[in-house]
């Protein structure tokens, strides 16, 4: 196998990286933004992640940096509990601690930051830099996002629909809180539907929180950090107090607000001597809660066929077949769970757990 070059640096990216290095297969990434840059919120990862996971990062290491959670608990927004469910296995961790325990496993030589790809060059199969120098690379593998530049390029006709929910997510260091908080995964819901507060326990004095609007009731628009905490302390003012507590004392230096845009429908996963992963081949609503385990088996399966096989073109064909049934399955589900998340809560199903299994 010749020389791969991994564009985008986030966790499918680096999760290629890993496992491309576990093989010792040649690679170097190109990330578009600056290396302080890449800090961000957090995930939840099922036990399948978890076990894809381990595979390229210490077991130990990683629990450290995280914590299970034990038990999904829904209650209505002012703290009537609705329905409460064992989590198997279910793990939270920050972005940036995923980010930092990915990176630590690569060398810094095989890693660039602030280096743009030129997508119309990408087009050729011969990637440039943002200067006009060639990337020298037989196999390229995109990992640049949801909207990803280079996938359109190559998918002229693909069409991305925004769809009817936004999310403000945030972090939250507080002791006091997170010590009033079990190790659940707790979310508060409006009794008219399309209005929820979610809460994770990253440690004990970290809480990831984010929150579900309506689109079409909640008109939350990109703003100031300051208007976006009075926003959502109007709208979160009558819930069960432990919500708006949660809002008024967290920092809004890095909050996210986060307008959500799906595929019409999936495009190939590949084309020519270039592959997508993760977010880049197939935006997921959040609500599937499979976005990390998604890119770790897409890395996976990918590197396993480009060992395995004696073309990096049979290589391709095997990753597209084996993941995009799967990737179809989550993308059905986390329609149905958006619907859900739309209705009163006396018309939901019972007990929606917000995390697709295939």
């Amino acid at each position: 196998m010749n020389k791969i070059a991994v564009v985008g640096a986030g966790i499918s990216g680096l999760s290629m990286a890993n496992y491309l290095e576990k093989h010792n297969i040649d690679y170097h990434i190109y990330e578009r933004r600056k290396k302080e840059d890449l800090a961000g919120h957090g995930f939840l990862i099922p036990q399948e992640g978890i076990e894809y996971l381990t595979q390229i990062i210490d077991t130990a290491l990683l629990f450290e940096h995280g914590s299970f959670l034990k038990k999904y608990i829904q209650y209505s927004h002012t703290g009537k509990k609705l329905a409460e469910k064992d989590l198997n296995n279910v793990f939270a961790i920050s972005r940036q601690a995923l980010i930092q325990l990915l990176s630590g496993n690569i060398s810094s030589e095989k890693i660039s930051y602030n280096t743009a790809i030129i997508s119309s060059d990408i087009e050729k199969g011969k990637p440039k830099h943002s200067d006009g120098t060639d990337i020298e690379a037989d196999v390229i593998i995109v990992s640049d996002g949801s909207k990803s530049r280079i996938r359109r390029s190559l998918f002229k006709d693909e069409k991305m629909r925004q769809v009817q929910e936004n999310e403000v997510v945030n972090i939250i260091q507080n002791e006091e809180i997170a010590a009033s908080i079990e190790n659940d995964f707790i979310k508060f819901h409006h009794d008219q539907g399309g209005l929820t507060f979610g809460i994770l326990k990253l440690s004990h004095d970290t809480i990831l929180w984010y929150s579900q609007f309506d689109n079409e009731k909640y008109k939350i628009n990109e703003c100031t950090s300051d208007n976006l905490k009075k926003y959502m302390l109007d709208v979160f003012a009558d819930w069960y107090p432990l919500v708006p507590s949660i809002i008024q004392k967290s920092s809004y230096e890095h909050v996210h607000l986060w307008c959500v845009y799906e595929l019409e429908e999936l495009n190939p996963f590949y084309k020519d001597n270039i592959a997508f992963i993760g977010d880049a081949a197939h935006p997921l609503i959040p609500f599937t809660s499979q976005g990390v385990t998604s890119a770790l088996k897409d890395s996976y399966t990918l590197t396993k066929y480009l060992v395995e096989e004696q073309t990096f073109s049979e290589a391709f064909q095997k990753y597209e077949a084996e993941r995009k049934p799967e990737i179809e399955t989550h993308i059905n589900n986390g329609r149905i769970l958006l619907n859900q998340f739309l209705l009163p809560t006396d018309q939901q199903t019972d007990n929606i757990l917000p995390i697709s299994y295939k």
